[in-house]
Formats: C-alpha cells, sequence, structure tokens
C-alpha cells in the first residue's frame, strides 16, 4: 500500500526531537508498503535532506521514506501567534500534496490537531481512508494551561476538533486520556486504538559510550530532564526543588535540563539570581543517536509537567519513554497514568504536583539509596519497556489498526 503520512515536526535519531513516525514509517517499509512523509522543518529535529529548498519545499528519500519537507521552520520559543500561523500554513499546504499524490490511506499525527486537514480533504474529496493519531488533546489542553483564553478560537478549534474526529475511518490515541477525549465525539471504541509513545530499545539499552556535560562529576549524583523547555513542561518546579538542595547545603547532586524552549531563558535567569548554578545546569539539545551516552551515566530521569489535570491521563511524553529503555529510575511529579506505572513497577518514586517539600527529599533518597537498588529499579523500568512499549509490538497494534480496511 501507498500511505501517506502527514507529521509536521517529523525527525530522525539524528535529530533531538521524537522519533515515532521514523520508527513506524521505517516498520511500513519492512512490512512492504509505500510511505511519503509530509513534514514541516524544526530546530531540534532533522527530517535527513540536506538539499536548499525549492519554492518552499524539498524532497528526498530518507533510510527509505519519501520525505516532502516544507520550509516551515517551528520553534517553542516562537510566540502563540506565529507558531498558529506556521500550524496553518503548513495544513494548507499539505492539502495540495493530500489531493494529488498518489496514495491508498491517509495518515496524520497530531500535535498540533491542524495536521488532520489535510486528512479530512483527501477523504472528503478523494474517497481515501483517513487515519488520524491524535498526541495531545486540543483545544482541552491549551485551554486548561490559560494559553487560549479567547472563545473563538476556542470554539473554532473545537469544530476542528469534532470533524477531525468525525472525518477519521480510524483514529489512534497516545494516552487513556487521550482515547477517552475522542470517545466523546466517537462513540465506538472499536475505531480508537491505544498506542502509546514507544521505547528505542536498539538505540538505549545497547552499551552506549557514557559521557556527563561539563561540570558534573562522575561521583555526582546525576538526575537529567530532556525535552522542551516551554510552559507545559513546569521546570519551575525543579528549580524550586533545587531552592531547598541549596538552603539545606545538600551537595553532589546534579541536575541536568536538557533542551530548548519558550521558558529557558527565565529559567536560566532564575538559576543565576537564586545561586543555584552548583545544582542545576542546562544543555543544549542532544541529538537522539547521541542522548544514548548521555542517559547512560545518568542515575535518575525527571519527568516532570506542570499541575494541570488534563495532563495526568492526556500525555505520553517522549522522555518517559526513553528513560524506561535506557534503564533509568524514574522520578516523576504528577498523578495520572505515567505516575501509575513507575509505582506499580516499583521502577522510580512519584512526588505530588506542585510540592518542592517532598521533590527535593525525593531526590535526597534516590541519591542516598545503594547503587544495588537504583540498578534494580532500572532493570524493572527496562523490562516495562521490553514487556508493553518496545516499537516491534507497538508497530504490530498500529499496523493492524492502520491498514486492516
Amino acid at each position: 500500500m501507498k500511505i501517506l503520512y502527514f507529521h509536521q515536526h517529523f525527525s530522525t535519531p539524528a535529530g533531538s526531537g521524537g522519533t515515532r513516525s521514523y520508527e513506524m514509517a521505517r516498520r511500513l517499509l519492512s512490512s512492504g508498503h509505500e510511505v511519503t512523509m509530509i513534514c514541516g522543518s524544526s530546530a531540534n529535529g532533522k527530517t535527513g535532506i540536506d538539499k536548499p529548498f525549492v519554492k518552499g519545499k524539498r524532497r528526498g528519500l530518507v533510510d527509505g521514506i519519501d520525505v516532502i519537507e516544507f520550509d516551515l521552520p517551528y520553534s517553542n520559543k516562537d510566540g502563540f501567534l506565529k507558531r498558529s500561523a506556521l500550524f496553518m500554513k503548513f495544513a494548507l499546504r499539505s492539502i495540495s500534496i493530500a489531493l494529488r499524490e498518489p496514495t491508498d490511506i491517509v495518515f496524520a499525527t497530531s500535535t498540533p490537531l491542524t495536521a488532520g486537514i489535510p486528512g479530512i480533504f483527501a477523504k472528503w474529496i478523494r474517497r481515501k481512508p483517513f487515519v488520524f493519531e491524535v498526541r495531545d488533546l486540543w483545544p482541552e489542553l491549551p485551554k486548561a494551561m490559560g494559553v487560549i483564553t479567547n472563545p473563538i478560537v476556542l470554539w473554532a478549534m473545537g469544530v476542528l476538533e469534532w470533524v477531525s474526529y468525525k472525518s477519521a475511518d480510524r483514529l489512534v490515541g497516545l494516552s487513556p486520556g487521550i482515547v477517552d477525549g475522542i470517545a466523546r465525539y466517537v462513540p465506538d471504541r472499536s475505531k480508537i486504538a491505544l498506542i502509546p509513545n514507544g521505547c528505542d530499545l536498539e538505540l538505549f539499552a545497547g552499551d552506549a559510550e557514557q559521557w556527563r556535560p561539563e561540570g558534573v562529576s562522575d561521583s555526582d549524583f546525576m538526575a537529567i530532564f530532556t525535552g522542551t523547555h516551554g510552559k507545559a513542561n513546569g521546570l519551575g518546579a525543579v528549580i524550586d526543588a533545587a531552592a531547598i538542595l541549596h538552603s539545606r547545603g545538600t551537595k553532589g547532586i546534579k541536575i541536568v535540563l536538557v533542551g530548548d524552549g519558550a521558558e529557558k531563558t527565565s529559567l536560566v535567569e532564575r538559576v543565576e539570581k537564586e545561586g543555584l548554578g552548583n545544582i542545576v545546569l542546562f544543555h543544549d539539545p542532544v541529538p537522539k543517536n547521541h542522548l544514548a551516552g548521555l542517559l547512560a551515566s545518568a542515575d535518575v530521569g525527571l519527568q516532570i509537567l506542570a499541575n494541570v489535570p488534563a495532563f495526568y491521563y492526556g500525555t505520553s511524553p517522549n522522555k518517559f519513554f526513553d528513560y524506561l529503555a535506557a534503564r533509568l529510575p524514574v522520578l516523576t511529579n504528577y498523578p495520572g497514568w505515567i505516575a501509575d506505572l513507575v509505582e506499580s513497577n516499583q521502577c522510580g518514586i512519584a512526588v505530588p504536583p506542585a510540592n518542592p517539600e517532598l521533590f527535593a527529599p525525593a531526590l535526597i533518597n534516590l541519591a542516598n539509596t545503594s547503587k544495588i537498588e537504583r540498578n534494580a529499579m532500572g532493570e524493572r523500568a527496562q523490562n516495562l519497556a521490553n514487556d508493553q512499549f518496545n516499537r516491534d509490538y507497538l508497530f504490530a497494534m498500529f499496523n493492524k489498526h492502520l491498514l486492516g480496511f
């Protein structure tokens, strides 16, 4: 089958973004299908195409994937209006691909929600089967965070959400809460599959060459966060915990925040202002294929999000699954299905949200825990990765749901 795959933020392991679409596309190719990936550009992503753009577009084969990349660079640092305009430009340019490119099935994955627009057009004009994958619930999450308050915008997004779900022949949700959100509009749950993010065991479970950032010694207990430094990530909670560590005179714990985003500048300024540079270190985004060595040298992975109830069951964060694959214990600071996994599998610690008084002691307790016990937590984390979230297992579900028309 020929599959048109729309993902605005597509990246290969050479970039620091999520690689779910790359891994799924690669496995579709191995199953005998043809995949054309339509994407934009990203500050953290690498599509694998190096030749110049011609009339705002370039095309090339990347590990067998036919990639069409629009010259639409995205950054989390951009303001809401600029990002919204970029999302619409990608959707509008993608419509022409959806209406002209040979295909048997159209697959689109958010975010943003506008990624489903080309699929809607392919469904209703070309009568092509349309499968929509939902990675975040829009407009629910932006509304809950207070990012979008304009009632007209929220109404328009609600309409687009309804049309997208109703137009899709099948849907994929990446978390239990997302599946429940879709089911409000699509009561027939046989059309919806829960297929969470996956663990790149090939990349993270091997014997990567370990390395640590400058300022972190081999004897330090290193807690690491990898991902966007945006409002949704709530990294102020980490700084709050670091302030408590500092006030207690705690030594030997380093918190490394790897990534970039709209909030990074203010986070750096706060760390400098409060004199926390001996505890909190910042590092630029690291490509996935180089991240393995960094995670292999860490002692705990930080799964941090803002205290927004919609996040509790409505997200499926890439970094969490990277930590599992890399055999890292996890410290998470919000309840929900991720915290449930951590606690039920005894592969880390879950603390209540917005509570640095418990977050900081949890770090201290992990640092004081014997390496044997931390290694046991890590082993249980990797067992969870193998049993429930390995890419091949998830692809079998994906393949059956996507192609079983």
